[in-house]
């Protein structure tokens, strides 16, 4: 079993690589430039942009985990080239020649609804307007109509493992005037690797699976935990379920976040 993983030196995709190798698997990583791979991972050198370079990719892949993607970038045309066309460029390689290879696609909370009156479950209708969520959206619905044995995992908010991402948080919260009462979803690293490991079973295969640990967490604490600080506010919230999913299609698949807060990252030293 060989498993190809795009996105290999980003945020997620440097940390899940890891833990792939050291739970057996055969990986392989589709890089650009001619940057070297983790060590127990062979590299094959091409662009998502350049459909030709992804012939020899995926040539005999039993599972795509396509991560690659752009976002906190005002260049709304690379985001949608990058994550949308890129995504259907992949998703045509696979079915050209490697049409049994399961494709798993990493997509985000962010396609719910900000005005949901619940917290978004897999079935919503969704409409998201910023590029990012409405490209990665558009990217699922190519998957679902592919043909392909394909799954998808929406994360919550990933942190941990030193990223740096949750520490970006104070200023992520003032740029877009956040309430310090919202709560989101969470999910650190080591449970994408616990996602995909169930992922690879087949165990979501055919399906969106939202992905977050036990505890949505406001951000007020969230800024807190990060080192920085902002103004309380009692002033009621208008979107109470912006960022925050429903989980429990995950568990009842058998999804069980190892990291079930962030208080216990926190506590155990993963942030």
């Amino acid at each position: 079993m060989t498993i190809l993983v795009t996105g290999a030196t980003g945020l997620v995709g440097v940390r899940l690589l890891p833990r792939l190798v050291e739970a057996g698997t055969n990986c392989r990583a589709l890089m650009r430039g001619g940057k070297a791979a983790p060590d127990g991972v062979s590299a094959v050198e091409a662009d998502i942009l350049d459909p030709d370079s992804l012939i020899r990719v995926v040539d005999g892949v039993s599972t795509i985990i396509h991560l690659a993607a752009v976002f906190r970038t005002p260049d709304t045309d690379l985001i949608w080239r990058s994550n949308l066309e890129g995504a259907r460029n992949l998703i045509a390689a696979a079915k050209a020649n490697a049409p049994e290879a399961r494709f798993i696609l990493a997509s985000t909370s962010n396609v719910y609804n900000a005005d949901s009156p619940r917290p978004g479950r897999e079935d919503d209708a969704a409409d998201p307007q910023q590029a990012y969520p409405a490209s990665k959206l558009a990217a699922e619905n190519a998957l679902r109509e592919s043909g392909l044995n394909w799954s998808i995992q929406r994360f919550g908010f990933v942190y941990g493992d030193k990223d740096g991402h949750l520490e970006e948080l104070p200023r992520l919260v003032a740029n877009f005037k956040m309430h310090p009462a919202q709560r989101m979803s969470m999910v650190h690293h080591r449970d994408i690797a616990t996602a995909m490991s169930l992922a690879l079973t087949g165990a979501m295969d055919g399906r969106i699976v939202n992905i977050a640990d036990e505890a949505p967490t406001s951000i007020y604490e969230l800024v807190t935990l990060a080192g920085g600080a902002m103004e309380p506010s009692s002033v009621p919230l208008d979107n109470p379920w912006h960022l925050h999913m429903d989980v429990s299609l995950a568990r009842s698949l058998g999804f069980q976040p190892v990291v079930k807060t962030v208080y216990q990252a926190a506590q155990e030293n993963l942030m």
